[in-house]
């Protein structure tokens, strides 16, 4: 944001304070001709309008940068990391970034000092799957005194993902490699063997983390247990009964999930798009982009 903009400057509701104060300090200086009311009344008169070009200098020289923003689901929760980089040769003050055109709560940083960069992260609801755009970041301030605010507009130049939210049968259905519909098996993905545990993946069951490793401080993790099927899935939109295309496309972010978590290689079907079989982090995200950006 450096060099862009002139910040717009706004007035706080405690200057209507201020002013009723002034008023009252020049009606009894005027009134009963008191000269320590009239000196006072310059006083802060004069300190209001020294902190205008100071409010106004606080936000010179910084640059802020909107960082790439991790997936999620609907109903989950947008991290938006944002970097502030001060290029002055002054330390600035109680820094505030939000994001206006979301809830995302507004994020402070107390002190930059020259040259120095710092971090904040702006959190919100994901409300609606699909590919979105960062708007407008706004960098603001209220020093030094709090009675006017200094606000930037920068533009946010980053787009995100938000995955359907995981609905509907956890049952993965049978292996189907002939597109043929597809019917339920209740021991899919599962044999009685423990493989190990890997990362969780936000959004799938909770029925299977090892929640013993989490007591003791650890990150959470899923269990994983050797399968005794080996054919491979497609898991087709088609083939789900249900009329809803929202509630099509949460059976299949659900159906993605539990299939990578049992390990179980497997591909997706759209009306125009075909994924072949795969497992991986790479084809997990893959697939679940191809569900956003879906009709």
């Amino acid at each position: 944001m450096s060099g862009g903009a002139v910040p717009l400057l706004l007035p706080r509701k405690i200057l209507l304070v201020l002013a009723f104060v002034l008023a009252v300090m020049w009606y009894a200086g005027a009134s009963q001709n008191n000269a320590a009311a009239y000196l006072l009344f310059f006083v802060l008169g004069g300190v209001l309008l020294v902190s205008i070009p100071h409010t106004l200098l606080n936000l010179s020289g910084l640059r802020a940068t909107a960082e790439s923003v991790k997936p999620t689901f609907v109903g989950q929760e947008i991290s938006l990391p944002v970097e502030i980089i001060n290029e002055s040769r002054a330390t600035r003050h109680a820094i505030a970034v939000s994001l206006p055109e979301s809830d995302a709560v507004p994020e402070v940083v107390d002190a930059i000092s020259p040259g120095k960069a710092a971090r904040v992260v702006l959190r919100f609801p994901a409300d609606r799957r699909g590919e979105h755009a960062v708007g407008m970041l706004s960098v603001g301030s209220v020093y030094p005194l709090g009675f006017l605010r200094a606000t930037r507009q920068v533009p946010g130049s980053q787009r995100y993902l938000v995955y359907p939210e995981p609905a509907g049968d956890t049952t993965l259905p049978m292996a189907n490699e002939m597109g043929a519909p597809a019917l339920a098996r209740s021991d899919f993905g599962e044999g009685d063997e423990f493989a190990g545990v890997r990362a969780y993946v936000p959004g799938e069951s909770q029925r299977h983390i090892d929640w013993k490793a989490v007591a003791r401080g650890q990150p959470m993790m899923t269990k994983q247990f050797a399968t005794e099927s080996h054919g491979r899935l497609f898991l087709d939109f088609d083939a789900i009964p249900a009329r809803d295309a929202e509630a099509r496309l949460s059976q299949l972010a659900l159906w993605i999930i539990e299939a990578e978590r049992a390990r179980r290689p497997y591909g997706l079907r759209l009306p125009g798009t075909k994924i072949p079989p795969s497992i991986g982090d790479a084809h997990f995200h893959r697939c679940l982009r191809a569900l956003a950006l879906f009709g």
